[in-house]
């Protein structure tokens, strides 16, 4: 595009669109020259990098040389909003068709429709109301198959699904059974190297996700969920993890479960931090009071459900804690983007890891072929890599803080495998390996403490790598029962306390 056409576009939006988002637009605009009036097109763009926006420029334009009528779809009250003002700002006099709207005598009045997609349904569901005129329908966020429902109406309509992961919610429901083709955007490392979106700093701690359960949508349950993340043991990592990465910055915390959030609310208030639970049976004046409060506080700690994950915008949000894990590729990408905006001179963010999630999916600005996901949806899924083969292959490093409490000790190394593989060698019973472990946890303490309280007391913070050395120990001997590695855990501390005696 020439940047005399970019200029055209600018002054008539009055709304800067980059050279990327043009772009796509023509890309997008193509398509639509090319295709029959009720073609069906997907668009996918990373969070961040401005669908709305693009959207808007294409209603405009298609309102303003197609002279028909835009309905965009939107699935949750918030959207509507956001969407209906960016509309206003590129001059499309636009209505909201919420639940207070029950007909449009005044529907010649407006160009495009701003609708809940529960709303619409229902008015069109009803014999006396009546969309007229309309040539093209977006779909923001449209890997929600909540969407699907309203296609009927729309028969010979163009249809655009705006998405920034196009793999459906719903395994059973693959989107290229209801889209004929996808464009792909810029990726998120381009987006990044270009300055359009923060960079992540990524930071994993290990957690055995093993009681975890599936549910039939292909995700973890809450219930067992719950059951995991509001153990002590569990609560406490994720203080230890606050401390050592996020002390200080404004937080995020993603949970699976209101009473995990409220359980992490409870933990960090104890612990004297500025910190609130929200969730999606707050009212609207407390939600909009809590998120106010998020925004003007620099220390402020948020820690909620899934309901800010798509429709909440926060650039000075600095670090990201996902305090579950799912296995929705989706979740994982719109958590991760609530950091993802520029703000200010601050060109990064920090995203702390509680859930096996980078290992599972990869970095977050790593490149994804989203071609190949929505044409064989069922592959991607079918290889995720599971929780058991995570596990293994996680390697714990001890965090530099707690290192320093360490620094009388000429080495911490202890390589579980590899003594394991010296005892069978040698004759020894497998559980010699434990048993040195100990010895060596042990020495440490001592060399740096000045009596038993001291040492007993540095044990607590070296019961993540306790845990890890445990689960190495059950892989080499392939016993991998919950019970025994819970005895083992409980019979591991004892055995280290005891090992004090006598030593100061």
């Amino acid at each position: 595009m020439s940047v005399d056409t970019q200029i055209q576009v600018e002054k008539e939006s009055k709304k800067r669109l980059y050279d990327y988002q043009i772009s796509d637009l023509n890309r997008i605009f193509d398509v639509m020259d090319e295709s029959p009036d009720d073609y069906n097109l997907l668009y996918q763009l990373p969070t961040g990098g401005g669908k709305t926006v693009i959207f808007s420029e294409i209603v405009r334009r298609y309102i303003k040389d197609r002279n028909k009528k835009v309905v965009i779809l939107t699935h949750r009250i918030e959207l509507c909003k956001q969407t209906s003002s960016v509309l206003s700002g590129f001059d499309v006099k636009n209505k909201i068709i919420n639940s207070k709207v029950k007909d449009l005598p005044d529907q010649d009045e407006y160009q495009c429709f701003v609708a809940m997609v529960e709303t619409l349904n229902n008015r069109l569901s009803e014999n006396d109301f009546e969309l007229k005129d309309i040539g093209l329908v977006i779909i923001d966020e449209a890997h929600y198959n909540s969407f699907r429902k309203l296609f009927k109406f729309f028969d010979n309509c163009f249809i655009l699904g705006v998405t920034a992961t196009p793999l459906s919610s719903n395994i059973k429901l693959p989107m290229k059974d209801n889209y004929n083709n996808l464009i792909v955007g810029d990726d998120i490392s381009t987006l990044i190297k270009n300055g359009f979106l923060a960079k992540a700093e990524m930071l994993s701690y290990d957690v055995g996700l093993t009681s975890l359960k599936v549910g039939i949508n292909g995700d973890y349950t809450v219930k067992s969920s719950e059951a995991l993340y509001t153990n002590s043991f569990m609560q406490t990592k994720l203080l230890t993890a606050f401390d050592d990465t996020s002390k200080g910055k404004k937080t995020l915390i993603f949970n699976n479960g209101i009473h995990t959030s409220k359980e992490v609310y409870h933990t960090f208030r104890r612990a004297g931090y500025n910190v609130r639970h929200l969730d999606n049976t707050a009212n609207k004046e407390e939600r909009r009071e809590t998120l106010e409060w998020f925004k003007d506080t620099p220390d402020a700690i948020l820690t909620s459900v899934s309901i800010l994950t798509t429709g909440f915008d926060e650039p000075s949000v600095e670090s990201i804690i996902l305090n579950r894990a799912t296995r929705s590729l989706t979740l994982y990408f719109q958590m991760i983007g609530r950091g993802s905006r520029i703000y200010g001179d601050r060109k990064s963010f920090q995203v702390v890891d509680l859930g096996n999630n980078i290992a599972r999916f990869g970095p977050w600005d790593q490149p994804v072929d989203w071609q190949h996901i929505f044409k064989y949806p069922d592959f991607y899924l079918e290889n995720i890599v599971d929780d058991d083969t995570l596990e293994r292959d996680f390697v714990y490093e001890m965090p530099d803080t707690l290192r320093k409490k360490f620094k009388k000790s000429e080495s911490l190394d202890f390589n579980v495998k590899a003594e394991y593989k010296q005892v069978l060698n040698s004759g020894k019973k497998s559980f010699t390996v434990i048993e040195r472990s100990i010895e060596q946890h042990s020495k440490i303490c001592i060399e740096n403490c000045e009596d038993v309280f001291e040492a007993r007391e540095l044990i607590k913070e070296l019961q993540d790598e306790i845990a890890y050395r445990i689960k190495q120990y059950c892989y080499c001997i392939m016993n991998s029962t919950q019970n025994y590695k819970d005895w083992l855990f409980e019979e591991y501390n004892r055995r280290l306390r005891l090992s004090f005696n006598g030593k100061f």
